[in-house]
């Protein structure tokens, strides 16, 4: 039997990365002016939009001659992008190793070992240049291992070029060319970024409204193009953020960001599912928690047609943010 797109018959899970659907909003978003729809990555394979990076940077490693039989696909992540590079190695025969934040969930960790990666837990409060910190390790683990490449999503072009081909198309196609305003959180800034330049192209006018976490530098930087490290403190949310300046982020398409805190956002994500049945990751809180405040800054209109795009599943967070004692530890109940 051959595959046939058309009888959602694949030949694999590789064909089931991008086209995630939009999905209009409705308890979450009533007291708010405009049209909202989250455009939700948990229906990527992987169950995130790091599926989107994951794929098209190996693909294009394939192509070039840098990955081949016997490879060793290295990376630094905070979950997501390590889990979908794992699952595609799994599928093409790579072995995978991947230098996660201690601050990532415990779910993530087991569900990267399941998939057969080799995982080395590291520091999150500690500087970027520190020898323990993920960037680093990762970077030693790639010199030192033979025929290996190192994926460096915070520092490579083509992390928005995954979006500027997927996403961002997408999201102009499904709303017909009627959205005016998107609202993505900002780690690597690959999303965001591949998402603002395609969606600029098509339209200037659009706004491309950024998240950043307390304790982040990104939205300072992007304000006096300064990296301020007295921004740096520790927090919760996994994902969002950044505690040094990714090259990965063209902060030129980007018009504005807001910050939000670790507790709204938990709580935030946990609305969500009970008002509207989603089931969605931190940053999906964040980004939810983002739009609120746009909403309250007035940025929005009874015409505003506003994509949030939601980055991964709820499913990952079941020790955390879904877990009522993690939350009173940390004073978020």
């Amino acid at each position: 039997m051959q595959a046939d797109k058309s009888l959602r018959v694949y030949d694999s899970l590789l064909d089931l990365i991008g086209d995630t659907p939009l999905v209009r909003l409705h308890k979450i978003t009533k007291d708010l002016k405009g049209q909202f729809f989250a455009k939700i990555e948990a229906f990527n394979a992987g169950q995130s939009s790091k599926d989107r990076i994951a794929a098209y940077i190996i693909d294009q490693a394939e192509k070039n001659g840098l990955l081949k039989a016997g490879s060793t696909i290295v990376e630094t992540s905070s979950g997501n992008t390590g889990f979908s590079l794992s699952m595609i190695g799994a599928i093409k025969g790579y072995r995978c190793i991947i230098a996660i934040s201690d601050k990532s969930s415990m779910d993530k960790v087991e569900m990267l070992e399941a998939l057969g990666a080799e995982v080395h837990l590291c520091p999150s409060n500690v500087a970027p240049d520190d020898p323990r910190s993920y960037y680093q390790v990762a970077k030693q683990i790639h010199e030192n291992t033979p025929n290996s490449v190192y994926i460096n999503q915070y520092f490579n072009e083509l992390n928005i070029q995954a979006h500027y081909h997927s996403t961002g198309r997408e999201i102009w196609e499904q709303t017909q060319g009627g959205v005016t305003h998107v609202v993505v959180c900002s780690g690597t800034g690959g999303t965001i970024s591949g998402i603002g330049r395609y969606l600029k192209e098509q339209n200037p006018n659009v706004k491309i409204l950024g998240v950043d976490a307390y304790g982040s530098a990104i939205k300072k930087y992007h304000e006096t193009r300064e990296f301020d490290p007295a921004e740096i403190y520790p927090y919760k949310i996994e994902g969002l953020g950044k505690n040094l300046i990714p090259t990965a982020t063209d902060f030129d398409v980007i018009d504005e960001f807001v910050k939000v805190t670790d507790k709204e956002s938990a709580l935030m994500a946990r609305e969500m599912a009970r008002s509207e049945g989603l089931f969605m990751g931190y940053t999906c809180g964040a980004a939810m928690q983002a739009v609120k405040q746009y909403a309250e800054m007035g940025k929005f209109d009874e015409n505003s047609v506003v994509v949030v795009l939601f980055p991964d599943h709820g499913s990952r967070y079941m020790s955390k943010i879904y877990n009522n004692e993690w939350m009173k530890q940390q004073g978020f109940l």
